[in-house]
């Protein structure tokens, strides 16, 4: 089978946009782009289906299956989830708030996930949904063969080069995210997660620091030394929505330019959009 392109739009619309191709090679990292729309049509993609280590992205859709999960009446979001001081890790700055009362409500810990990319509040809450096993079989239930979940924090962070676990790719995890908070998910649901997105500042330098004028976004960042990653609901001045999913993988820049090439990225992309309208196509 011949491999993917790394453009699924013609190279002439996009003359007035930075190539992403560019933007990858000042990184000397490896970029990988993929936009989706609302219906879920994958509208522009580079290196989309190459594998990329998901670092904390993963929480989006673990706070996705908190919900569904509940909607299902499987367990309630009030449920109180019990941790102890060995169950705070480096990075948990919410469960560390709670470690006096020692117990957080799944809805508090699925916020914490995503707001704050609380490491303990992940760990709390995947054996409520099978562990990794059971996060990897939720994306195969909503469509996305590719995205899989090995390990928890912070041996997923490992990232070893070639390694398959922990990963997924651009149009995997956009397409997921489109599908569950488009479609799959309970309206209120799906609301309260665009809510912990759009909450959420540790994206602030990436997807929405390259937004054109007017558009919003929500998102999830994930890093993990060797990977910079973002993955937002990005809605323009009309009212369009889309998912946008943007990795950058062992880039040989400090961390703040490696933010700076998803933000324009980012840009990159969403100017495509304007330019295609504008084009017809």
């Amino acid at each position: 089978m011949p491999a993917a392109p790394r453009y699924i739009v013609p190279q002439s619309a996009l003359e007035s946009v930075r190539n992403p191709k560019e933007i990858e090679e000042e990184t000397g990292g490896r970029l990988g782009v993929a936009l989706v729309d609302a219906q879920g049509q994958l509208i522009l993609g580079f290196n989309r289906d190459e594998r990329f280590a998901m670092c904390s992205v993963f929480k989006a859709p673990l706070a996705a299956a908190i919900l569904t999960g509940a909607d299902s009446g499987k367990f309630g979001l009030d449920g109180q989830v019990s941790f102890s001081k060995r169950d705070i890790l480096d990075y948990a700055p919410a469960v560390r708030k709670n470690a006096k009362r020692g117990r957080m409500s799944m809805s508090e810990l699925a916020q914490a996930a995503v707001e704050v990319s609380d490491n303990s509040a992940a760990n709390l809450l995947l054996p409520m949904i099978g562990g990794p096993p059971g996060l990897t079989a939720f994306f195969r239930a909503h469509g996305d063969n590719v995205s899989r979940l090995d390990r928890t924090e912070p041996a997923l962070n490992e990232n070893k080069e070639g390694d398959e676990q922990d990963t997924s790719s651009p149009a995997a995890m956009a397409g997921l995210m489109g599908r569950l908070l488009f479609s799959h998910m309970e309206k209120d649901s799906a609301q309260k997660l665009r809510g912990w997105m759009e909450a959420s500042r540790t994206g602030d330098a990436r997807i929405r620091a390259g937004l054109p004028k007017g558009w919003t976004s929500g998102g999830k960042t994930g890093s993990c030394g060797t990977a910079f990653n973002d993955v937002a609901v990005v809605k323009s001045p009309s009212g369009d929505e889309y998912i946008l999913a943007i990795f950058l993988d062992r880039p040989k820049v400090e961390s703040k330019k490696a933010e700076a090439a998803i933000a324009e990225a980012a840009g990159s992309a969403l100017a495509f959009i304007a330019q295609a309208q504008k084009s017809g196509l």
